[in-house]
């Protein structure tokens, strides 16, 4: 089983759900969940999510859990809006500070974001920022009044990204660097997906 849909995608689901007493209480909350330019690695395969019936390849797997993030905000901001809950997904950047992710010092040298020295780049105009740079959008979903009325969307550099219906992306990032563009695939953001999503995880967590 891949933890990666279990850990990036439905321990978020199962969270938020729980917590919706206390932000219907808040009368004007937002749910951000970090999402990733990674979105474009892979769509969600809704009958094998966790690879039970397909080859395990890590960067398909965390593609499809990012996928998953941009969805359930989808899903959430069209349910719960009314009760004055809004949902956003977000693309932080890439940072120079890699996690602690399978192959993230290799993902890491693969997308530039260290020199031969192994000291980062900082290059916010090319999508390298620091982590202090990295977190801004998620803030800014949090707490921008031009988002009062806005929910459901996908966002980022503190904006919401545009559609990018061109960009197909090698998972196997090792083989060479990554070009990466503003923009959230259509399929990271369609309300039927968002739907379909929704039941599966309701599934999932029974």
């Amino acid at each position: 089983m891949s933890g990666q849909f279990a850990t990036n995608h439905l321990g978020h689901f199962q969270l938020t759900l729980g917590l919706l007493p206390a932000l219907r209480a808040a009368a004007g909350a937002r749910v951000v969940t970090l999402s990733s330019w990674g979105h474009h690695f892979s769509d969600i395969d809704y009958d094998d999510p966790h690879f039970e019936h397909r080859a395990y390849e890590s960067m398909t797997g965390y593609g499809q859990s990012k996928t998953a993030n941009a969805l359930f905000s989808v899903a959430l901001d069209a349910r719960l809006a009314g009760d004055g809950i809004r949902g956003y997904s977000v693309h932080p950047g890439r940072s120079s500070q890699p996690t602690s992710s399978p192959r993230s010092a290799t993902a890491t040298s693969a997308m530039e974001l260290i020199d031969a020295e192994g000291r980062p780049i900082i290059d916010p105009a090319a999508d390298r920022k620091s982590p202090q740079q990295g977190a801004a959008t998620s803030v800014w979903a949090a707490t921008n009044p031009m988002l009062a009325d806005i929910g459901g969307v996908y966002l980022q550099d503190n904006d919401i990204a545009p559609l990018d219906e061109g960009v197909t992306a090698d998972p196997n990032i090792s083989s060479g660097p990554v070009s990466f563009t503003v923009g959230v695939a259509p399929y990271a953001v369609d309300p039927a997906f968002a739907q379909r999503l929704w039941e599966l995880s309701e599934r999932l967590t029974a």
